[in-house]
């Protein structure tokens, strides 16, 4: 029993300065403890607070332990709020009864990562024994493990294609095309469909009647094959091991007894292994809760099913044998009313009844009500005109609410459309800058050619050479080819402004041509002694040779006769572990930072400088976020490719290939601004322009629908190929494009809190989808004749969590350097191996990175 008689209603009140007091329906959610929950929520209506409070009252109130609790969200950024949530509600708790609680082994995170941890759970193994965790590839990893040129060509043999491979891959799913890249994309798209549906290859050769289909299957088998090849570190995919970890729980004797309580958010968005992977998990005890709203249902094309939250009761009857206790969050607490009703009407305007006349594709007689009774206009329509008129009208509305202090700052503004790759965008960002108006739209181009990506490559290019253009076909080549032409301009530009940065680049260039001539130098060496570059490396035979060699610099002596460096050789033949010849050889002759230690050094001279200063000043974080994201991908270049640059890896211009041609020209024609990122930031002082599907989950005071169209196409290929050789009923092929396209548009619609503004446009080649051609015809309020003097004011953002923050990785962190703080806390910046130009500080983690310090410091 608890002290001081706390109960949840008191612990509500507690919450200052901001205590919760929920609705009747969102009460029975929380205080639910036993059997199948079913909650169907609607736009704002609170349910992440749902999911924290429930969470919290099994564990005060009903002694359930947070290991016994597996809470599945659908991004990162989700569970951590949860996390931090939770910390700080039980750390109220604590205050009062002096009872502590650890989270730390709490289930909380997205599937993908809850399926990781699943897989080294030790009350999973049946003997008890360590389990070896794969290598876990995302989309991007996939992407550069399949289209290696050496696999490329093998699983391609596998598929047994009478012909060119690309060329009858592409045909066959959609037109012809030798082009590899689409190949692999293609590829990629089914063989993660073919995961995600749980598919046995075996039975479904047997359905299948195509040589290509037949093929594409083996080729699949192949590559689950070679994740788990013999002899190195276990890899799987985000797909598969979502299989890995049901087949875990399958053989082990306990899976059913670990979870109390299985509660997974935005449950419309999971696919077949996840409905089968959750109700193994929550089959010792019945409680399964699922949180989601199928109307807002995005992620078809990445295998999710929605047909596993609308038909939830049904399932929780075949799974459990019981009924299902369904409760709807029903009341939006964003927006105004006029919002709410528009979207709700827009929704049901689409008949969902099913072919049979029974049944509906959708949770039917839905009834979501606007918490707010402002019943002013608050659905605005752009005058019916050609794109130019109707971007400039927007604009100058945008325009207004920002001068008349109608949003506290630009970002409060999102611009939504259903694809960033549109003439509309383009039209309008020209639009609005023309009001000056600044916008942040990274992926509304490829994020490669933001100026802040152009002006980082480019120097690369100046120190590190740029690759030849060859005679290749293809626009994506030539267009590669022209961005990084435009790159080197603006670097020569860049260089010509500031002498330190010349100086820089030469001397860098100077270095790169130093330690290549090094590498050619020691292997004249060893080729003269007959070594072998694999056998251990010998000091007493080896090092007087080599240190000796004519023409050797000062630096590369320096590194063979250091001593620290000969006490871990020392060690490591000592320990049966010596290192190669080879390795001696590449660490002697090879530059001291990586792609992603030139980044941070570049970062002292004025140009980039001046971005951090704008961001810190609070002026202007476009350029700084857009930085961040520059030291991702340089991360992952690392990881996939190299920590450290050799002078091997420099020479026959194999490192230009690889960085440019290779691993940004890949990025390039992925066009990996598609890659959408729900984490994606918000910059101070610029408009976000957004795909709809980055906005979902997201709120603004306003947004303006900037295109009200997108075409229907009919189903994606991968579904139409992958139907038949499925044994279950869903949402018909002819009638897939049609509801998610409705369902995107509702998301669009339901994410503003004061205004929404709809792009209306008219003329040669425009066109509106319906229910929007009948809407925005009738009678609309239209933004000439709107008064912005009846929006209500902005108020400040409350976080729905409470936040907890950090002694040591908080405080600490900011007292010790505000500047390090700001970008790797706020604006996303990967940590390099050292950033010994921008912080003053190194971090090594490894024995060879230790070594790759010392090396650092031989011209000392």
């Amino acid at each position: 029993m608890l002290s001081n008689n706390l109960t949840m209603y008191k612990l509500w009140e507690l919450v200052q300065p901001h205590p919760f007091k929920p609705n009747s329906n969102q009460e029975k959610a929380i205080l639910h403890t036993q059997g199948p929950l079913f909650l169907t929520a609607g736009p704002g209506s609170g349910k992440t607070r749902v999911l924290l409070w429930r969470t919290l009252n099994l564990i005060v109130f009903h002694d359930v332990k947070p290991e016994e609790i597996f809470l599945g969200t659908f991004t990162e950024k989700a569970a951590f709020q949860l996390q931090e949530g939770l910390r700080s509600l039980l750390g109220i708790v604590t205050n009062i009864t002096g009872k502590p609680y650890d989270i730390s082994g709490m289930y909380v995170g997205t599937i993908h990562s809850l399926c990781q941890k699943l897989l080294k759970e030790r009350r999973l193994s049946n003997n008890d024994k360590k389990i070896i965790t794969p290598v876990l590839k995302d989309q991007l990893g996939q992407y550069f493990y399949i289209s290696k040129s050496s696999y490329w060509k093998k699983i391609t043999q596998v598929g047994d294609f009478t012909g060119d491979a690309n060329f009858i891959i592409n045909q066959y799913f959609d037109k012809g095309s030798n082009s590899k890249h689409k190949a692999v994309i293609n590829c990629m798209s089914l063989f993660n469909r073919f995961s995600e549906e749980y598919l046995d290859p075996i039975l479904a050769k047997g359905k299948v009647d195509n040589e290509v289909l037949d093929g594409l299957i083996d080729m699949y088998t192949y590559y689950k094959d070679s994740l788990h090849e013999a002899g190195k570190l276990p890899q799987t995919d985000l797909s598969l091991i979502q299989q890995q970890a049901l087949d875990v729980l399958a053989n082990s004797y306990n899976s059913e007894q670990i979870f109390k309580h299985v509660i997974i958010d935005e449950y419309q968005d999971t696919n077949t292994i996840q409905e089968k992977l959750v109700f193994k998990l929550a089959s010792g005890h019945n409680n399964i809760c699922v949180v989601g709203d199928d109307d807002q249902a995005l992620y078809r094309f990445r295998g999710a099913t929605v047909e596993n939250f609308v038909d939830f009761p049904s399932r929780c009857q075949q799974y459990f044998g019981c009924d299902a206790e369904e409760i709807p969050l029903d009341i939006n607490y964003r927006s105004r009313q006029q919002i709410v009703d528009f979207y709700g009407n827009f929704i049901n305007s689409t008949n969902w009844r099913k072919a049979s006349g029974t049944g509906f594709y959708r949770i039917h007689n839905k009834n979501i009500k606007a918490h707010s009774q402002d019943a002013n206009t608050s659905i605005v329509v752009s005058t019916p005109a050609k794109p130019e008129h109707v971007c400039s009208e927007i604009a100058s509305l945008v325009k207004k609410l920002v001068d008349t202090n109608k949003v506290q700052d630009p970002n409060q503004i999102a611009f939504l459309y259903p694809s960033l790759k549109s003439p509309h965008v383009e039209k309008m960002i020209g639009a609005l800058e023309q009001v000056g108006l600044k916008v942040y739209a990274p992926r509304a181009r490829r994020f490669l050619e933001v100026p802040e990506a152009v002006a980082v490559f480019g120097i690369y290019l100046k120190i590190f050479g740029q690759p030849v253009r060859g005679a290749f076909p293809g626009a994506d080549y030539k267009n590669f080819h022209d961005w990084m032409d435009k790159c080197v301009n603006v670097a020569d530009q860049l260089i010509e402004a500031d002498t330190s940065l010349d100086e820089y680049v030469r001397e860098r260039q100077e270095e790169i041509e130093k330690v290549t001539s090094d590498h050619r130098i020691l292997l004249e060496v060893v080729e003269q002694n007959q070594w072998d570059l694999s056998q251990p490396y010998d000091i007493g035979l080896m090092k007087r040779a080599l240190y000796g060699a004519r023409g050797l610099s000062g630096t590369a002596k320096k590194a063979l006769g250091n001593i620290y460096f000969e006490r871990i050789i020392e060690k490591r033949i000592a320990e049966n572990k010596p290192f190669s010849l080879k390795y001696v050889v590449n660490a002697a002759s090879s530059v001291d930072w990586s792609v992603l230690d030139l980044f941070y050094r570049l970062c002292i001279f004025n140009h980039f400088k001046t971005m951090l200063d704008l961001a810190e000043q609070g002026e202007d974080e476009g350029p700084v976020y857009s930085m961040g994201l520059i030291t991702q991908y340089l991360a992952r270049f690392t990881e996939e490719y190299a920590s450290v640059i050799t002078a091997q890896f420099l020479l026959n211009d194999k490192f230009q290939n690889t960085f440019f041609t290779g691993f940004l020209y890949s990025l390039f024609r992925l066009g990996e601004s598609e890659h959408e990122d729900a984490n994606d930031p918000f910059p101070k002082g610029r408009i976000p322009f957004l795909t709809i599907h980055q906005s979902k989950g997201l709120e603004f005071p306003v947004v303006v629908l900037g295109n009200p169209r997108k075409d229907d196409n009919g189903p994606q290929r991968v579904e139409t190929i992958v139907s038949p050789l499925l044994n279950k009923k869903g949402e018909p092929l002819d009638r897939m494009s049609e509801f998610d396209i409705m369902r995107m548009f509702y998301v669009a619609l339901s994410r503003a809190k004061n205004l929404m503004i709809i792009a209306h446009y008219k003329g040669t080649g425009q066109r509106l989808n319906e229910p929007f051609k009948t809407i925005l015809n009738g009678n609309v309020a239209r933004i000439p004749r709107f008064d912005i003097n009846t929006l209500p004011e902005v108020k400040e953002d409350v976080d729905e969590l409470p936040k907890n923050y950090s002694y040591t990785s908080d405080y600490l962190l900011y007292q010790r350097c505000p500047r390090q703080y700001m970008v790797f806390r706020k604006y996303g910046f990967i940590p390099s191996r050292s950033q010994t130009m921008f912080f003053g500080s190194v971090v090594h983690k490894t024995i060879e990175d230790l070594h790759y310090l010392l090396m650092s410091r031989r011209q000392k």
